[in-house]
C-alpha cells in the first residue's frame, strides 16, 4: 500500500484524517508546540485501518489478518495556543492512545477560527486554538506487522 498523504482544510477533511489516526499511539516526547511558527507537530504510530477493514467495515479476523502500523507525521498549522490536560508533559516516554481529532468553531458562523481537539483514552486531551483548519498527515516509512486490531467496547459483540 502506498504511503498516506492527506491535508485537511475543513471539517469533512478533518473527519478523514481523524479516521486514519484513530487508535494511533503517540509518545509525549514526540509532540511539540512551536508558538513562533504557529505550529503543533507530532509523530504517531498509526494503526492502518484502511488495510485492516474487510468489505463489511469490520476488522479482519484470523491468525494472519495482516494488521499493520505505520509511522506518521501530523502537522497542525496556524495554531495560536495549545492546552494539555490529563497527562504529564514532562514524562516524555508516556504513551497516549488517540481516539479522535475534532473541530469546534469559536468565531461565529462565517469565521474559520476554532479549537481542534485531540482526544486520547483515559481522559487526556490536547486543545489547539487555530485560525482555521490546516492539518497534514503523512506516512514516514514502511509499515510493520501489528499482532492484533485495537478493540473498543462496542467491538465486544
Amino acid at each position: 500500500m502506498p504511503d498516506l498523504k492527506l491535508i485537511a482544510f475543513d471539517t469533512e477533511d478533518l473527519e478523514v484524517v481523524s479516521a486514519h489516526l484513530q487508535d494511533a499511539v503517540l509518545r509525549v516526547g514526540e509532540m511539540t508546540y512551536l508558538p513562533k511558527e504557529k505550529r503543533f507537530v507530532a509523530i504517531a504510530n498509526r494503526f492502518d485501518w484502511a488495510n485492516a477493514l474487510d468489505g463489511a467495515q469490520t476488522p479482519k479476523r484470523g491468525g494472519d489478518a495482516g494488521y499493520e502500523r505505520r509511522r506518521a507525521g501530523v502537522r497542525f498549522e496556524r495554531v495560536n495556543s495549545a492546552k494539555m490536560q490529563g497527562f504529564d508533559f514532562a514524562d516524555k516516554r508516556a504513551a497516549l492512545a488517540l481516539l479522535a481529532v475534532t473541530f469546534e468553531p469559536t468565531g461565529g458562523t462565517d469565521s474559520p477560527e476554532g479549537n481542534v481537539t485531540l482526544t486520547f483514552s483515559g481522559g487526556a486531551a490536547i486543545r489547539l486554538g487555530v485560525e482555521c483548519i490546516e492539518i497534514e498527515l503523512k506516512d514516514l516509512g514502511a509499515a510493520w506487522a501489528a499482532k492484533r486490531s485495537p478493540e473498543h467496547p462496542e467491538d465486544a459483540s
